[in-house]
C-alpha cells in the first residue's frame, strides 16, 4: 500500500516523493534546527535529538495556517472556548465567505518554493485580517485560499453585512498588496470571493477552535460555486445573501445561471461597493409585540364597533396584520381600557403546537378567565364552581354544565354526554358555549378576545363561525386577530369588519422612541438612524433599541438613556431573528439556559414546571428569571393563583427554541414530560396533547404512542377528524422507532384501525386502502387471526364504497369466518355485507346479514354502536326496510322503518335517526307517496349530525332532490341531486352513483332537458353495468326507455323498458316492474299498438293495485 504525504496546512494527499504540497505549494521537508536531520511534517520534536521543533520561528511561519487557534484574534477565541459547551449543537442562521487566490501555481511554478511562500502568505494574512476585523472566524485555510463563517459559533445579527464588507476589505487591502508585488517581483496577484448565506447546526468545537458543523441544504455548496464562478478581483452572492444586505452593499445583478449540484438556476450578484449601512426592514420577518403608540384610528373603529355592540347589534372585528405590527399590543389596550370597564372581557389565544389540540383556546378561556379553576383544583372542585357559577348565573342553563365539564376533563366517568356521536357531540358543544355568552350579554356587555386564528385547531375555528353566527341580535363583541395568511371566512356579513393593521407612519415612531429613549438632543441621530431601519414596524423598533443597550452603545434606563460609545451599523441587525438570537447569545450563562429551558416549555410557561426542569435552586431561579423580565424576554401573564410567565413575542421564543442543540432539546422535553406527569398527576386527561408533543419531540416513544393515541381519540370524540388523523399518524412514526416486538406490531395494527376510523368520515379512500393494506400485511406476519379478520371487515365497507362488490362480498366472507365468537366484529361485518347484496340487488343476501344483526341486537344490545357512528340495530333495518321497499312489499317495510327510527330515538342518536328518517322515506318515495316522502328526507336533513357528514348528505340529497322532481318541484331537486353526484365523486363514493345519475336524468327530462337526461341515463347504465349493481342497472334501463319514448323513439324505448321489465321481475323489483309495464303501455299507444297497451297497462295496474302505489312518473 502506497502511503501518501498528506500536506499540513492545506491536508491534500500528495505522491510520497512531493518536496512541496501539488495543491498549496508548501514545503514538506524540513531540517532541525539542533541537529539538522529531516523532520516529518507536524513534527513537534525532532526524531534523532528531541529538540522542539514547533518553537523555532522557521515552523510557526510555515505551520501558521494549521489549525484556527494559530491565527484567530484572542479576544474572538476566548469569547468562543468560555461559551464551548453552550454553543456547540446549535442551529446558527450564517453566511459562509470562500475566498482563494486566482492562478497561484502560475506565480511559484518558476519560483524557489522559500520566495514563493513569502509572496502568497501575506495574501492569506490579509484574507484572515478582513474576515478578524468584522468577527468572522475563519474556520479553514485550504492552501491558497480561506473558508469563513460569520455567525457562527457567536451569532451576528448582520452576519451576512459583516460578510459582505469583509470581502471588500479583502479585495481592497490586497489590491494594494498585489500593487507592490507587481511593481517589485512582476508577479500578478488577485483573489476571487463567493458568499452565500443560510442555516449550519454547529456540530463540535475542537481545543484548537476548529469547528465541525452540518449544513443544512447548500449553504456552503453554493458559496464555494459563487467563489469559482468568480472573476479574478471580483465577489460574488447569491440571492439569498443580496435579500439581507439590501441598502448595506451595491450590487448588480448577473441574472439566473446554472450551478452544478443544484436542480434550479440561482441568481448571482456581484457586490460592487459597501454602502451608506442604511437598512430597508419592510419585509415581515419579526414577531411580538410593542409599546403601543400611533393606533389612534383603530381604537375609534374598535370603539366603535363596542358601542353597537352595547346596542344589542353584536359585533365581530378581525385584526389582521403581519408578524410584529401590534395586534396583540391594540386589543390589549383595548380591552384593557375604560371602554370595556362595563363589559365582561374573556381572552384566550392560541399556541402554536395546539393545531391539533381540540379546543384548547376554548378551554383555556373557560379555566383562567371564566371559571377561575387553578391546577390545585381536582375534577369535583372544578365541578362545583362550574355548576354554582352557571346555575347562578341561569338555572335555565343546567343542560350546558355537561359539556362544559367535559371541555375540562371533569365529567362524571359514564355520564350519557360522554356516549354521544361526535358530531352531535360536538353541536352540544358548540351550542353549551354559545349559549353561555349569549346569556351572559343580558348581564353585561362581552366582549370575547380569540387571538392568533392561524393557530386555532378546526373545531375552536368551528365554534367561532358559530358564535358569528349567533352573534347579530346579542351584546357581544368578538375580537380576533390572525396574520395576512388566513381567511376567516366571514366577508360580507353585515355585522363584521376587517380592521387591518398597516405600517406606523413615522410620526409615531418617533413618539415610539421619545418613549423609549428619552428625549436627549444627543440622541437625535441614533433615533434617526433606528427609524430609518425599522421599516414602519414597531416591534422592530423595540428590538433595535434593546439591541444597542446590550451592545452598551446606551446606558442609562427607558426614558433615561444617553450614547456612550458611537454606532458602527453592524449592531443593527438586518432581520429582527437576528436581533434576538445576537441577544440570546449575549446573556448571561443561567439566564440563557433558563431562557431555552422554558422555550421548550412552550410560549407559556407555568412556574411549577420550569422549577421542576431547571437545575437551578429556587432562590437563583427567581433571581435569574427577574432579569430576563427585566429585559423583557419574558413577562408575567398570571399572578394568581399559578405563577405564569410568557414570552414576549412569539419569535423570541421561536428563536430561543430553535438555537438549542438537539441532544439538549430532547433532554429537556423529557424532563418537561416528567414534570407534567408530577405537577399534573390526577389531572392528566386535560394535559395529553402536551404531554404527546413533549414525548414525541424528546425521543420518548414509547410514552409518545401512548399520548398521542390518547389525543387522537380525545380528538376523534369531538369529530376533530383531521387533527386526529394527525395525532395518530405521530403515533405510528413513533411506535415505528421501537423494537417490532409481537405486541408492538399487534399496537401497529390498532392504530392503522385508529387511523381508518377517523379517515372514515373525512371519505379519504386512498389512504383508507394503504393503511388497510398495511394492516393486513402486518396481521398475516404474525399469524394474528382475529385482527385479519378486522381487516376483512373493513375492507368489506372499502370495496363495498368503490363498487367493487364481489371483493367486498369475499372480505366480508373472511371476516364472518373468524367471527364466530366475536359478536362486534359479525354486527360491524354483516352491515357491509348488506350494503354489498343490496347494491347487487341480492336483497334476499342482503336481508340474512341485515337481519342477522336485527335478530340479535335487541334489548340493551340496540342502543350500542359497537364502535361505528351509528346503531347497527336500527341501521340494519333501515336497509330492511328499504330492501322490502323495493320489492314492493310497503306494509312490513313501514313497520320495520318505524322499529329503525323508535331505536334511534330512544337511543337520542340524531346520526341513526337520520338513517331511521332516510329509510322510511324510500319506503314511501318507491309506494309513490311524495308527500310522505319530503317530509322524511326533510327530518333527515334536520338531523344536523347525519346531514352534516359527506356520506349521510350524499345519500338523503340523492333521494330527496329526486321526490322534489316527481313532486314538480324539479327546479328545485336538481342542484340537490347535482350537489349530491358532486359530493359522492369528490368522495369517491362509487356505490350507487349510478342511482345518482339514473335520479337525475328523470329529474332533467321532466323540465325537458332530453338531451341532459339521455347522457345522464346513458353514463348510469355504464356505471351500473361496469359495477354489476343489477338493481340500478334496472332503473337505467326504465330512464332509458323514458328518454327515448319522450324523444319519440318509441322502438328504442321498447327495448329499453322491455329489458327494465324482465331484470326488475327477475329481482323481485315489483314497484318498478309497475312502472316500466307503464311507460310500455305509453310506447305502445304512441304506436298504435292498442292490444300491447292495454296488456302492459293491465298488468302495470294489477301490480300497482296489489302494492298500494302510486306510479312515479
Amino acid at each position: 500500500m502506497t502511503v501518501q504525504m498528506k500536506c499540513p496546512r492545506c491536508e491534500h494527499d500528495n505522491r510520497p516523493e512531493a518536496k512541496f504540497c501539488e495543491q498549496c505549494a508548501a514545503p514538506f521537508e524540513r531540517g532541525c534546527p539542533n541537529c539538522g536531520s529531516l523532520v516529518s511534517p507536524g513534527a513537534k520534536f525532532c526524531s534523532q535529538c528531541a529538540h522542539p521543533i514547533g518553537l523555532d520561528e522557521e515552523h510557526r511561519a510555515v505551520n501558521r495556517f494549521l489549525s484556527p487557534d494559530n491565527y484567530t484574534p484572542k479576544h474572538l477565541a476566548v469569547r468562543i472556548m468560555t461559551t464551548k459547551r453552550d454553543l456547540e449543537g446549535e442551529r446558527k442562521q450564517v453566511t459562509v465567505l470562500f475566498a482563494d487566490i486566482v492562478g497561484s501555481f502560475k506565480i511559484i511554478a518558476d519560483r524557489d518554493p522559500e520566495e514563493a511562500q513569502k509572496l502568497l502568505d501575506p495574501v492569506l494574512d490579509l484574507m484572515l485580517e478582513a474576515v478578524h476585523h468584522y468577527e468572522g472566524m475563519v474556520n479553514r485555510v485550504m492552501g491558497d485560499g480561506i473558508m469563513a463563517l460569520f455567525g457562527a459559533p457567536l451569532a451576528h445579527e448582520d452576519h451576512a453585512v459583516r460578510a459582505c464588507y469583509a470581502a471588500l476589505r479583502m479585495q481592497q487591502t490586497i489590491a494594494r498588496y498585489a500593487e507592490e508585488v507587481r511593481r517589485v517581483h512582476g508577479a500578478p496577484i488577485t483573489v476571487r470571493v463567493g458568499i452565500n448565506s443560510g442555516e449550519i447546526v454547529v456540530s463540535s468545537i475542537n481545543n484548537d477552535l476548529y469547528m465541525d458543523y452540518t449544513v443544512v441544504g447548500q449553504t456552503a455548496h453554493l458559496a464555494s460555486r459563487m467563489e469559482q464562478m468568480a472573476m479574478p478581483g471580483s465577489v460574488l452572492a447569491a440571492a439569498d445573501t443580496i435579500r439581507l444586505v439590501e441598502g448595506y452593499v451595491e450590487a448588480k445583478s448577473l441574472g439566473e445561471m446554472t450551478i452544478k449540484g443544484l436542480a434550479h438556476p440561482v441568481e448571482v450578484f456581484e457586490i460592487t461597493e459597501g454602502g451608506f449601512e442604511r437598512t430597508k426592514l419592510q419585509a415581515a420577518a419579526s414577531r411580538g409585540l410593542t409599546p403601543f403608540v400611533g393606533r389612534e384610528l383603530e381604537m375609534q373603529q374598535l370603539t366603535k364597533a363596542l358601542d353597537h355592540a352595547r346596542g344589542g347589534h353584536g359585533q365581530v372585528v378581525a385584526v389582521v396584520g403581519e408578524p410584529g405590527m401590534g395586534k396583540s399590543r391594540l386589543v390589549h389596550e383595548f380591552v384593557h381600557s375604560s371602554r370595556t370597564e362595563d363589559c365582561l372581557v374573556l381572552e384566550t389565544n392560541s399556541a402554536s403546537y395546539g393545531h391539533a389540540a381540540s379546543y384548547l383556546p376554548v378551554i383555556e378561556l373557560l379555566r383562567h378567565y371564566y371559571f377561575k379553576i387553578s391546577q390545585r383544583d381536582n375534577a369535583k372542585s372544578i365541578r362545583e364552581k362550574v355548576t354554582e357559577k352557571i346555575l347562578a348565573l341561569d338555572p335555565s342553563l343546567q343542560d350546558v354544565i355537561p359539556p362544559l365539564l367535559d371541555l375540562l376533563d371533569a365529567l362524571d366517568s359514564g355520564h350519557p354526554f360522554q356516549s354521544l356521536d361526535p358530531l352531535q357531540h360536538r353541536q352540544h358543544t358548540y351550542q353549551a358555549i354559545t349559549r353561555l355568552l349569549l346569556r351572559e350579554n343580558h348581564v353585561q356587555p362581552v366582549v370575547a378576545v380569540f387571538e392568533d386564528l392561524h393557530w386555532n385547531d378546526s373545531l375552536t375555528l368551528g365554534l367561532l363561525n358559530e358564535i358569528v353566527v349567533n352573534a347579530r341580535d346579542a351584546r357581544l363583541l368578538l375580537l380576533v386577530t390572525y396574520r395576512p395568511e388566513f381567511s376567516d371566512g366571514w366577508k360580507g356579513r353585515p355585522n363584521y369588519r376587517n380592521l387591518r393593521l398597516e405600517p406606523l407612519p413615522s410620526e409615531s415612531l418617533t413618539t415610539l422612541l421619545h418613549t423609549l429613549l428619552g428625549s436627549d438632543p444627543a440622541l437625535e441621530n441614533l433615533k434617526n438612524f433606528v427609524l430609518d431601519r425599522a421599516g414602519g414596524n414597531p416591534f422592530f423598533v423595540e428590538e433595535l433599541v434593546r439591541t444597542l443597550v446590550d451592545r452598551k452603545v446606551l446606558e442609562g434606563s427607558r426614558q433615561n438613556y444617553r450614547m456612550v460609545k458611537p454606532i458602527s451599523g453592524n449592531e443593527i441587525p438586518p432581520t429582527v431573528q437576528a436581533v434576538l438570537a445576537a441577544r440570546i447569545d449575549a446573556l448571561a450563562k443561567a439566564e440563557k439556559r433558563l431562557l431555552q429551558e422554558a422555550a421548550v416549555i412552550g410560549h407559556d410557561v407555568p412556574l411549577s414546571l420550569l422549577k421542576e426542569i431547571s437545575s437551578l435552586p429556587d432562590s437563583e431561579l427567581r433571581g435569574v428569571l427577574n432579569s430576563l423580565q427585566t429585559a423583557e424576554f419574558v413577562f408575567p401573564t398570571q399572578l394568581f393563583p399559578d405563577l405564569q410567565f410568557s414570552f414576549k413575542h412569539a419569535l423570541t421564543h421561536d428563536v430561543a427554541y430553535g438555537g438549542l442543540r438537539s441532544e439538549r432539546r430532547r433532554d429537556i422535553h423529557q424532563r418537561v414530560v416528567v414534570a407534567i406527569e408530577k405537577v399534573y398527576a390526577g389531572r392528566i386527561g386535560e394535559q395529553v396533547e402536551r404531554l404527546a408533543d413533549h414525548a414525541l419531540r424528546g425521543g420518548l416513544r414509547e410514552k409518545a404512542v401512548t399520548y398521542l393515541r390518547q389525543a387522537g381519540t380525545k380528538a376523534a370524540d369531538r369529530e376533530a377528524y383531521p387533527e386526529a388523523v394527525i395525532l395518530f399518524e405521530q403515533a405510528l412514526d413513533a411506535l415505528a422507532g421501537l423494537p417490532q416486538s409481537k405486541e408492538a406490531i399487534q399496537k401497529a395494527i390498532d392504530i392503522r384501525f385508529d387511523i381508518r376510523n377517523v379517515l372514515q368520515p373525512l371519505g379519504d379512500r386512498d389512504r383508507i386502502a394503504a393503511r388497510l393494506n398495511e394492516a393486513e400485511e402486518l396481521a398475516n406476519r404474525i399469524g394474528d387471526r382475529q385482527r385479519n379478520g378486522w381487516v376483512q371487515s373493513y375492507l368489506t365497507e372499502q370495496f363495498w364504497m368503490l363498487g367493487r362488490y364481489r371483493e367486498s362480498i369475499e372480505a366480508g366472507e373472511r371476516a364472518l369466518a373468524v367471527a364466530e365468537a366475536d359478536l362486534p366484529l359479525r354486527v360491524v361485518t354483516n352491515l357491509p355485507l348488506g350494503l354489498a347484496h343490496h347494491t347487487r340487488g341480492d336483497y334476499k343476501k342482503a336481508r340474512e346479514h341485515f337481519g342477522w344483526n336485527a335478530a340479535h341486537l335487541e334489548g340493551g344490545l340496540a342502543s350500542q354502536r359497537f364502535g361505528m357512528f351509528v346503531l347497527p340495530a336500527a341501521f340494519s333495518r333501515s336497509f330492511i326496510a328499504w330492501g322490502l321497499a323495493d320489492t314492493g312489499q310497503f306494509s312490513e317495510a313501514f313497520n320495520v322503518g318505524e322499529d329503525a327510527l323508535r331505536i334511534a330515538e330512544n337511543a337520542n342518536h340524531p346520526f341513526t335517526c337520520g338513517y331511521a328518517h332516510l329509510g322510511l322515506g324510500v319506503v314511501a318515495l318507491r309506494q309513490g307517496n311524495l308527500r310522505r316522502a319530503l317530509r322524511s328526507f326533510e327530518r333527515a336533513l334536520a338531523a344536523g349530525a347525519f346531514a352534516d357528514s359527506p356520506v349521510g348528505f350524499a345519500y338523503v340529497a340523492l333521494h330527496f332532490g329526486y321526490a322534489l322532481a316527481l313532486a314538480g318541484r324539479a327546479n328545485e331537486g336538481i342542484p340537490i341531486l347535482e350537489q349530491s353526484i358532486e359530493v359522492a365523486e369528490s368522495k369517491g363514493f362509487v356505490a350507487r352513483h349510478s342511482l345518482r345519475l339514473a335520479y337525475v336524468s328523470e329529474a332533467y327530462l321532466s323540465l325537458g332537458r332530453e338531451s341532459d337526461a339521455l347522457k345522464a341515463a346513458t353514463r348510469a347504465l355504464e356505471l351500473a353495468r361496469k359495477h354489476e349493481e343489477r338493481a340500478n342497472e334496472a332503473y337505467s334501463l326504465r330512464l332509458l326507455g323514458e328518454v327515448d319514448l319522450y324523444r319519440g323513439n318509441l322502438s328504442d324505448a321498447k327495448h329499453w323498458l322491455t329489458q327494465g321489465v324482465t331484470l326488475a321481475e327477475e329481482l323481485g323489483m315489483r314497484p318498478l316492474e309497475a312502472n316500466c309495464h307503464k311507460g310500455l303501455a305509453n310506447a305502445f299507444d304512441l304506436s298504435h299498438q292498442k292490444s300491447n297497451a292495454e296488456h302492459h297497462r293491465s298488468i302495470s295496474n294489477s301490480l300497482a293495485e296489489a302494492m298500494e302505489m302510486r306510479f312515479w312518473g
